[in-house]
């Protein structure tokens, strides 16, 4: 009962401080988490395409597979994450994982000090659903390799996480919005090149 009080950037930190191992799986920080579900995975499938720092290409486009996979099981209605033996076998590095964790935590502990349960009349169950449609539209803008595109649905879908763990149905709508608006300028920009507007070089 005590794990389920802690707030997400405490589990996050609680992952890296339980394990002794330089490397670890996918699935180990799955199973470490079990008892926050989607919620927690797609906050941390989310994390390093909101983290501000250079990427190579490629980067998000790998990420949006755990985030494909998560929502498509939301739409779902499945009770649980389930995650295929390819991914789950992917090793992250120990020193990388609580380098992420260790930038994300100021800003994560700012926005959860402004969550509480609200909107509770719809189930979590409910939300999950909804949350999920939302997420496989803002990966597929994620997956895209166009430059500028994968921040906004990124946040988007790490807010709506942190609101679905909170319980906090407005934070969920917030996220959605940040997610569409994301959505938008990923449509404008590929509207752009396909009109053969000349774009800055880094397109």
């Amino acid at each position: 009962m005590e794990n389920k009080e802690r707030n997400t950037s405490e589990l996050l930190l609680q992952v890296v401080v339980q394990s002794t191992n330089d490397k670890m799986s996918v699935t180990e920080i799955k199973n470490s988490l079990h008892e926050r579900g989607f919620g927690i995975l797609l906050a941390i499938a989310a994390l390093p395409i909101c983290l501000p720092v250079p990427v190579p290409p490629g980067y998000t486009t790998f990420f949006s597979i755990p985030l494909f996979i998560f929502s498509v099981q939301m739409i779902w209605g499945m009770k649980s994450p389930w995650l295929p033996e390819w991914i789950g076998k992917k090793e992250i590095s120990r020193k990388s994982l609580e380098k992420m964790i260790e930038k994300a935590t100021p800003w994560l502990r700012k926005i959860e000090s402004y969550l509480h349960p609200r909107l509770t009349y719809i189930s979590v169950h409910a939300w999950e659903r909804i949350i999920g449609i939302f997420a496989f539209i803002f990966t597929i803008s994620i997956a895209l390799p166009i430059p500028l595109t994968n921040f906004p649905p990124g946040w988007g879908i790490l807010i709506m996480s942190l609101g679905l763990l909170n319980k906090d149905g407005l934070t969920i709508i917030v996220g959605m919005i940040v997610g569409t608006i994301g959505v938008g300028i990923t449509l404008i920009i590929l509207t752009l090149i396909w009109m053969g507007v000349s774009m800055p070089s880094f397109y």
